[in-house]
């Protein structure tokens, strides 16, 4: 007589997803998030560079998305939080002249401007580090 035994700890794959997105309640850490960096532009001049940006972003495994500047800037900051997207980059005159990058981390509500090759490195060690 054949015995076959079965455990599943998990159950299903979609079972285990949907515990984990109600355990988060969709506030993804940074390198569990669908989408890691969410770029803005504040106008249609600087959607090149905010591309740039997320170019640089995928080649380094950063899952990023330009938001493209047909609504008011405050209604793409809101929907990014709405989307409980971890990072939101916003690129205006300033970022572009000096290759810099406006970062506000989710929860917080002060943006700071840094360089974007240290914006690539904080959210590179954050992802490697799984805070």
């Amino acid at each position: 007589q054949v015995v076959m035994i079965h455990r599943a700890i998990l159950g299903s794959i979609e079972r285990f997803l949907s515990i984990l997105i109600e355990h988060y309640a969709g506030d993804f850490p940074l390198w569990l998030s669908p989408v890691q960096v969410r770029i803005l532009p504040i106008g249609a001049a600087h959607e090149e560079y905010a591309e740039l940006v997320r170019k640089r972003c995928i080649k380094l495994g950063i899952r990023a998305e330009v938001a493209a500047s047909g609504e008011t800037l405050g209604k793409r900051i809101r929907a990014a939080e709405l989307g409980k997207i971890p990072y939101i980059a916003v690129v205006g005159d300033k970022e572009l002249e000096g290759n810099l990058i406006g970062l506000r981390a989710r929860h917080q509500e002060k943006t700071e401007t840094i360089s974007l090759d240290e914006t690539v490195q904080r959210l590179e060690t954050e992802i490697a580090e799984r805070k």
